[in-house]
């Protein structure tokens, strides 16, 4: 019995604005590219940093929120499988590339404080888990320091 996994994880910044199309039946597409960042220390003990460009493709629900909230240079998080995509060009040659089909796209920060159209940063990916609350939340901020200004101990 063979075991196969097909499971991508990512996150990065967009290279690029979305570009959203619709096909016939209406399915929205999402396709946009994101640059993963790898810092290492390299032989020579110097710092290093190698980028990684990916395309992702995104579809219906989430590839509508990735149109309309997203924009090049936002970071996302990415959860997803590899696509192999084959083709000719036009001098006959046969080509592939590997994309990345997203399942789940969260975005990682918030618009830029000028523009309050969109939602906080969330899941983009609209399924049940999210809406159902299953998700953990962010921890409660800790409360303020108490007023009074003295420097000794509340014991």
């Amino acid at each position: 019995m063979a075991f196969a996994l097909n499971r991508v994880t990512l996150a990065g910044n967009l290279t690029r604005d979305p570009q959203v199309r619709f096909l016939a039946n209406e399915q929205a597409v999402a396709n946009f590219g994101l640059a993963i960042n790898r810092r290492f220390k390299g032989s020579d003990g110097q710092l290093k940093e190698e980028v990684t460009f990916v395309d992702v493709e995104a579809w219906g629900r989430t590839a509508e929120l990735v149109g309309q909230y997203l924009t090049k240079g936002r970071a996302a998080y990415v959860e997803g499988r590899l696509k192999l995509d084959n083709w000719e060009d036009k001098d006959g040659q046969k080509r592939s590339k590997l994309k990345v089909v997203a399942d789940s796209v969260q975005f990682l920060d918030s618009k830029p404080s000028g523009d309050r159209t969109g939602p906080p940063a969330g899941d983009a990916a609209g399924d049940e888990a999210a809406s159902s609350g299953s998700r953990p939340s962010a921890a409660a901020s800790p409360a303020p320091a108490p007023a009074g200004g003295d420097d000794e101990p509340p014991f």
